[in-house]
């Protein structure tokens, strides 16, 4: 049998870096702070909750990207695993913060 590559899982959560209160994306499944962009390392495939690390990914830089717009590099304190990311910069409720994505973009983080 073959396992799905993406399972939604919008639920909200508390923040573990910075403590903000995030809510749901509404569309998609929300695992990163809108506010730091930081992310817990849980899942293996996306939204299936089943990574036993639980590190903090955080962001180490952001690509553009034409189709998919920007995307979040993510980097786990905990075991050093890269994570690529979605931006929601344009979401209805809580959209990431865009000036923080453009000055990953500029790597001036």
């Amino acid at each position: 049998m073959e396992t799905k590559r993406f399972q939604k899982n919008d639920d909200g959560f508390i923040c573990q870096n910075c403590g903000f209160e995030v809510k749901p994306l509404g569309y998609s499944s929300r695992n990163h702070c809108p506010r730091c962009l930081c992310s817990l390392h849980v899942d293996i495939l996306p939204g299936d909750r089943q990574n036993s690390c639980g590190g903090i990914l955080r962001p180490i830089r952001v690509e553009p990207d034409p189709k998919k717009g920007y995307i979040i590099i993510h980097r786990c304190d905990k075991c050093g695993e890269i994570r690529r990311n979605r931006a929601a910069n344009k979401a209805q409720v809580q959209p990431d913060d865009i000036d923080l994505l453009i000055r990953l973009t500029a790597g001036s983080i």
